[in-house]
């Protein structure tokens, strides 16, 4: 009577699933354990009654044949939940088009009223803040100055004068306070055309910007 030792059939599972593996593409939990099972009934058909297997050894081997199985049907059912999450993520973005949104960029955007319009963040209150408006070759056009500006998130706009391009209008910010400089974040308006998803991830399509992570967005109106 041959015997089939818990190492042949170890091997023997090893080398069978590669062996489909590369054959017909069978890689599957299901298919593993199919196999395992098939060679374990093998091996206690064939055993020597007075040698059979260690009864320990062969519970070992299905608690990894079971472990493995859970862990594809795991992978399975979180890949399941990816895709949902991204059908969500893009479901809750179109709400976002057409609502005007503040993210970091040093970008003007004009308003319905003609006027230019841009944000900034201060790491603490300023004395002073002085905005350079630049063209688009980096001139300076004028200075936008406010006074007494607190901690935080502060906006402005600037009234461009007739006939001037505002294409490509920029701004640059200087803050201090008590004769130190403060630490200013310029922040741009922009609005929500469209929005995409890339590997999971949700972008919004602004006028301005362009493509954009919905991560970086600061504020939503």
């Amino acid at each position: 009577m041959t015997t089939v030792t818990n190492n042949t059939a170890t091997n023997s599972t090893s080398s069978t699933s590669s062996s489909s593996s590369s054959s017909n593409g069978l890689s599957s939990a299901a298919d593993m354990s199919d196999r395992f099972l098939k060679l374990l009934v093998t091996q206690l058909q064939n055993q020597d009654p007075l040698n059979p297997a260690d009864n320990s050894q062969i519970t070992s081997q299905m608690a990894q044949i079971n472990t493995v199985t859970g862990i594809d049907k795991l992978n399975t059912t979180m890949t399941g939940m990816s895709t949902n999450m991204t059908q969500l993520q893009m479901l809750q973005g179109t709400s976002l088009v057409g609502h005007q949104v503040l993210l970091p960029g040093n970008q003007l955007t004009l308003n319905s009223s003609g006027n230019a319009i841009g944000a900034y963040n201060l790491s603490a209150a300023a004395g002073t803040v002085k905005i350079d408006i630049l063209d688009a070759a980096g001139n300076k056009l004028d200075t936008v100055t406010q006074s007494g500006q607190s901690a935080g998130q502060q906006s402005f706009q600037w009234t461009p004068p007739s006939g001037t391009n505002t294409t490509g209008l920029t701004f640059k910010v200087t803050a201090t306070g008590g004769g130190k400089t403060i630490t200013s974040t310029p922040l741009m308006v922009d609005l929500v055309d469209a929005v995409s998803n890339t590997n999971g991830t949700l972008n919004l399509e602004l006028r301005n910007a362009g493509t954009t992570a919905y991560s970086k967005v600061q504020t939503i109106s």
